[in-house]
């Protein structure tokens, strides 16, 4: 018998010699230190092993943003609605100064909101980075769950003088409209601020979530303010829901609610905000509302030494139910390296958080494909050497900091600087797939054939002449039903016991 998992390595290994096409992606490029880290990593990482004709890329930068009026944010949308997997370098959101520095002719707003609509974001799932061997904060994976769309970040507001604010909702099904809040403005000076939570996809997060949890077998918690804002209790019902319906009794076999007195268990985010210092064993999965998540994941960030460790990928669905899933660092475009290196200066990028958003993209367009040509085994191949490729990728960067070969915010001042860092994981990588190449497949293992044998005596001649005698239709081959009359004939057929059916 052949071991499938001893072989899959082999069968799924790439090889500079023989590239392979990469499924579509769309590859959304942006600026400064982080742009320039991930052209190096993509030309040395990547680019050996892969033709990359089927990425579809977008450059987000403000100054191709100013010169297309925002059409390339429109057209990088669209396809990452059409394609369903994207990887996205940090971008900036010019303030007033930078509008002026840049030459540009208007402040463009942060395109995560037209992503958030567009792809029917869900979820943002933001998740501890964590490297065998090295303590970076929290000792097991923590995720998080911030939902997507909502809150203060697509609010409507005014800065007016004294008067009455009246919020009136107007049904869209031709029902008679009513006021949702009046209040009385005393102040010369006020700020009016309205937004709303769209409540409608978070079953969709809360499958997301719990599933999540589960298959990293962590505890889940939802955070809410609920105690005082009474508008988000239908979040927490939602989420409660769901786990009493679908997961309670999956994570109770699991034995996963022990820490959190045997069922789901609600923080309010004062109390979150508070866990998430003293937690510092991991082992736990937090859902919360759009602004609770930015805050809070901000705040695990730190515990976990830097949004560098943090992954960021945004969870949506397409028209057709599939998932759209768009990966990213949780950082910024690092401003300062830029600068200095601009100024000549050595720098030491730490890519880690770039690196886990561009295998999870490249994973998720493999899958995508797959999934689309379930019968087409090239597709298939490609799928299984892109995880290959992906999971020796993160080992060959993960040793690199084990062997105190980082960059400076891991290794120290000796560390590596970014090119260097950049270029020693490539030789590492190399080295990986070669090895898996030069490693024999494990043999065959089969009982061997007895006619080799010294004492073999058997009579082949007269073998051939009794196969011939029950081989009545003369095919060469002899079916059940003559394989049957031969063992009844040679009296060895096996026969029903009286006591067989007790």
């Amino acid at each position: 018998l052949v071991c499938p998992l001893a072989t899959a390595r082999f069968q799924s290994t790439v090889t500079m010699e023989e590239k392979v096409k990469a499924p579509p992606m769309v590859y959304i490029t942006g600026e400064e230190m982080t742009h320039y880290a991930t052209e190096l990593l993509i030309d040395q990482w990547i680019k050996p092993y892969f033709t990359l004709e089927e990425w579809e890329t977008y450059d987000l930068s403000c100054k191709n943003r100013d010169v297309t009026n925002d059409q390339v944010l429109l057209d990088a949308v669209e396809a990452g609605k059409r394609v369903g997997a994207i990887f996205k370098e940090p971008t900036i959101t010019p303030s007033a100064v930078q509008v002026k520095e840049l030459g540009l002719s208007k402040a463009f707003g942060s395109p995560n909101g037209a992503m958030r609509k567009g792809w029917n974001g869900i979820t943002i799932s933001r998740d501890t980075i964590h490297i065998d061997g090295i303590e970076l904060g929290y000792k097991n994976p923590v995720f998080f769950e911030r939902h997507a769309v909502g809150g203060e970040y697509g609010a409507g507001w005014d800065e007016v003088g004294k008067g009455t604010l009246l919020t009136t909702y107007l049904p869209a099904n031709g029902e008679a409209p009513f006021v949702v809040d009046k209040r009385d403005l005393t102040d010369d000076h006020n700020v009016c601020v309205v937004y709303h939570n769209p409540y409608d996809n978070v079953e969709k997060l809360a499958r997301i979530f719990f599933q999540r949890c589960l298959d990293a077998g962590i505890t889940p918690y939802v955070v809410t303010k609920k105690t005082v804002f009474k508008w988000q209790e239908g979040f927490w019902e939602t989420m409660k829901k769901v786990f009493d319906a679908d997961f309670k009794e999956k994570f109770e076999k699991a034995g996963l609610l022990e820490r959190s007195g045997g069922d789901l268990q609600h923080l309010i985010s004062d109390a979150a905000t508070m866990q998430l210092i003293r937690w510092t064993d991991g082992g736990f999965g937090m859902a919360a509302h759009n602004y609770d998540g930015d805050m809070l994941t901000d705040q695990i960030a730190q515990v976990h030494r830097s949004p560098g460790f943090i992954t960021s990928n945004l969870v949506g669905v397409n028209d057709d139910g599939t998932l759209i899933k768009e990966f990213e660092a949780s950082h910024g475009t690092v401003s300062d390296l830029w600068h200095d290196h601009l100024a000549g200066k050595e720098t030491s990028l730490n890519p880690l958080g770039l690196v886990e958003a561009l295998i999870g993209a490249m994973q998720h367009a493999a899958m995508l494909q797959a999934e689309k040509f379930p019968d087409d085994a090239a597709k298939q191949e490609t799928k299984d050497k892109i995880i290959n490729f992906t999971e020796v990728l993160r080992t060959a960067i993960h040793n690199t900091f084990r062997y105190g070969q980082g960059t400076r915010d891991m290794s120290g001042p000796s560390g590596f600087t970014t090119e260097d860092f950049i270029a020693k994981v490539a030789w590492r990588l190399q080295r990986y797939l070669a090895a898996q190449l030069e490693e024999s497949p494990p043999p065959t293992l089969g009982e061997p054939s007895r006619r080799f044998r010294r004492n073999f005596d058997v009579d082949r001649e007269a073998v051939a002449k009794l196969f011939s005698k029950y081989d009545t239709d003369g095919n060469g081959q002899i079916c059940l039903e003559e394989f049957e009359d031969m063992l009844i004939h040679m009296n060895v057929a096996p026969v029903v016991r009286p006591d067989a059916a007790k």
